[in-house]
């Protein structure tokens, strides 16, 4: 019997406002135009989208996977919290934390733009928690490129260590040096001795 999958879309729960927080890695910027259709999205139509997030047990919190400007929307704006009578529309994911991340980037990823700042911190805390170049390029949709520049704005030696290099690379005293210069260099050296 195969298990069945239900999408957190269809446990939608009416969760206080108080009980829910950013997450810390959210590399998506909403400029203040923007923002303010949101809002005026949100005053007009209700919220149309839950929150996604991740229950937190121990500390009994739901941390934000996908939705901080909606979030953001209730906290900024007393006309929106009053009428939501302080309660946002939350779906829940139960993933471990570089799955969440993931997931962030893949929705926003969708919709918008990232801070590069914050996507190559990103990349430097997937590596810290040992996903591969791989991993990355398949779960945040990112070529090997576009993962190689977020690590060199990082400028973290560690983030290249699954980076294979040239062969025209060689480290110092690896590389063979002729056992005599050429003909036309020693006679080039020679000049130089007489300047």
């Amino acid at each position: 019997m195969s298990e069945t999958f239900h999408s957190p879309v269809y446990g939608v729960r009416a969760v206080p406002f108080e009980k829910v927080i950013p997450n810390t890695y959210n590399p998506n910027a909403v400029a203040p135009p923007e923002l303010k259709l949101l809002y005026q999205s949100i005053k007009e139509d209700g919220y149309t989208m839950p929150i996604v997030c991740y229950y937190d047990r121990e500390n009994d919190r739901y941390v934000i996977v996908d939705g901080f400007h909606r979030y953001r929307i209730m906290r900024d704006y007393p006309d929106i919290y009053r009428r939501e009578q302080g309660l946002l529309p939350v779906s829940v994911i139960d993933k471990p934390l570089d799955h969440r991340m993931a997931s962030t980037i893949r929705h926003n990823r969708a919709r918008g733009s990232h801070s590069v700042d914050l996507m190559s911190n990103i990349v430097r805390e997937l590596h810290e928690l040992g996903r591969s170049d791989s991993w990355i390029s398949k779960h945040l949709g990112m070529d090997k490129d576009e993962i190689l520049r977020l690590k060199q704005i990082t400028g973290l030696a560690a983030l290249f260590a699954d980076v294979e290099f040239g062969t025209a690379w060689q480290p110092a005293g690896e590389i063979d040096q002729p056992e005599e210069l050429p003909d036309w260099l020693e006679d080039e050296e020679e000049e130089k001795l007489f300047l």
